[in-house]
């Protein structure tokens, strides 16, 4: 379901991407969601090579080929969260994180909530952030509401917009959020949210981005966050 607007608190906000951020993309799962939203393209009956190029085509517009494909062929995005995301074998690839959940436990409550930000629809991020042995320490989750034909999703400056509304955040200076996407951070930065970090395993962050390879360098560019 929506995340229902929250009460007016003053507390920052830590917001935390959640696929490929929270679990290293050595995972394999994007390369396992990859298969099969090119499978639901070609279920379609786009041929092999034009199903390659839109895929990569909406991903690189939207920021999700499912955005592409509600807007320029109408489907259902509950099918394709069912056939995409919903099969995706998470219990095979991913398993329980100490290390991560320490690191949130560590996170000062009283000077920050701690909630997801994804562009996947909640059952995929409830399950992921279960399965790592997280889920009782995000207090919640902002998603891509794909009951919504219109949803909206990273990097789009409307998601960003309604993630702060829904959090009852009027000031944006009081965002914490780490992303593996250089185009959500840079979304972010723009519309004001002071403390953006990209999660950058690969070392290629673009310069004047804060950018960590590791989560737990979080104990340092988020130094302020965190119990003494």
């Amino acid at each position: 379901m929506p995340a229902a607007p929250a009460e007016q608190d003053e507390r920052c906000m830590v917001w935390l991407d959640i696929d490929n951020t929270l679990y290293s993309a050595s995972a394999g799962i994007s390369h396992e969601m990859g298969v099969r939203i090119h499978a639901y393209f070609v279920g379609m009956g786009f041929p092999e090579e034009e199903a390659s190029k839109l895929h990569h085509e909406y991903y690189s517009q939207y920021g999700l080929a499912i955005r592409g494909l509600v807007r320029h062929h109408q489907i259902d995005p509950l099918d394709f969260d069912q056939k995409c995301d919903g099969s995706l074998p998470l219990e095979e690839l991913l398993k329980p994180n100490p290390g991560l959940r320490q690191l949130l436990k560590d996170i000062d409550r009283t000077k920050a909530r701690v909630w997801g930000l994804t562009n996947a629809y909640y059952t995929h991020a409830n399950r992921v952030l279960r399965i790592l042995g997280i889920d009782d320490l995000v207090e919640d989750v902002i998603f891509c509401d794909y009951s919504n034909p219109e949803f909206s999703c990273k990097p789009e400056s409307q998601f960003y917009t309604d993630a702060l509304k829904k959090a009852a955040l009027t000031d944006p200076s009081k965002c914490y959020f780490i992303d593996d996407s250089r185009n959500n951070v840079k979304a972010a930065r723009q519309l004001g949210w002071g403390h953006c970090v990209h999660f950058c395993e690969r070392g290629d962050a673009d310069e004047g981005i804060v950018a960590i390879s590791k989560l737990e360098e979080l104990r340092i560019v988020w130094s302020e966050l965190f119990k003494q």
